[in-house]
């Protein structure tokens, strides 16, 4: 049966399946990524190719990576929590040691092409996605394909200046604000709990026991949110606007965020912007990098 090796390349975990063309799953698995460098992390891949190509007929691999990633040479810049990655050709690399075809795209990028592959903006031709978490990141994308930008900085929607500090304004971009990281920290800062303390789950159960002020800095932050999302409908104009991350499984946050989206109309500012939540979880970027390798 013909087949493809998928990865997901994460600073915990790295993810694998064999897929076929439709993106079912036949088989799947993960392994810790390693910490020792390149040549073990090179070594555990192809051993893991080696051991299904015995079960299947592999015709390429397909890799999901953190970074800026040029998908045309295979390289891997930026920086991320896996730093021996970086600054090679990670596809000349594992086209040497399998002999198969490789392809790689950004991690964020993979999670946006699922959902306009199988997901929540299926037969849509422009739609970004926005993804909520440590900081925020994103895709635009247009026709199936990535607008990466001249830097390959397309679609980090984080750097936006949501303020202006007295001092920096780079100190309120919009991930510094806006994000799951800052919700956290607003609430411990407000209780006066040690850093470190509290996660997103716990801000959001403590919310619905009654909390007065998580409650308060949930709400300031889907307004926050909200005038980014703004911003971007503005400026691009997308059909559909999707939310990924942890974050919004929670289907009060897609209606919060969308609540005070219909409070940001004017005379003049007529829009009626909405988001929706992306479809896919855990399989999203396994899934949008083999459309990447088929495409």
């Amino acid at each position: 049966m013909k087949a493809y090796m998928v990865f997901d390349i994460g600073g915990t975990f790295i993810k694998y399946a064999v897929m076929n063309d439709q993106a079912m799953k036949l088989e799947s698995g993960k392994i810790p990524t390693p910490k020792e460098g390149l040549e073990v992390f090179l070594q555990k891949f192809s051993e893991i190719v080696t051991e299904y190509r015995k079960l299947f007929d592999i015709q390429g691999i397909a890799l999901s990576s953190p970074g800026a990633v040029d998908v045309i040479r295979g390289f891997i810049g930026g920086a991320s929590a896996i730093p021996y990655i970086h600054g090679v050709c990670m596809t000349d690399l594992l086209k040497e040691r399998t002999g198969l075809e490789v392809s790689i795209e950004n991690d964020a990028n993979c999670a946006a092409l699922a959902e306009g592959w199988r997901g929540a903006a299926k037969e849509t031709d422009y739609y970004i996605c926005i993804v909520i978490g440590t900081g925020i990141g994103g895709s635009i994308v247009i026709n199936q394909t990535i607008l990466r930008g001249a830097t390959l900085h397309g679609g980090e929607f984080g750097y936006m200046i949501m303020g202006t500090p007295p001092k920096n304004p780079l100190q309120s971009t919009w991930s510094q604000v806006a994000s799951t990281h800052s919700l956290i920290e607003e609430v411990e800062v407000r209780k006066s709990l040690p850093k470190g303390t509290l996660d997103g789950e716990e801000v959001f159960r403590m919310a619905e026991e009654g909390d007065s002020i998580a409650k308060e800095c949930i709400d300031h932050l889907y307004k926050k949110l909200a005038i980014g999302i703004y911003n971007l409908k503005y400026a691009l104009d997308p059909k559909k606007i999707l939310i990924g991350g942890g974050i919004s499984k929670r289907p009060e946050v897609i209606e919060g965020i969308n609540q005070e989206l219909k409070l940001l109309k004017d005379d003049i500012s007529t829009l009626d912007i909405t988001v929706e939540a992306c479809q896919f979880d855990n399989d999203a970027n396994l899934i949008g990098a083999l459309f990447h390798f088929l495409n």
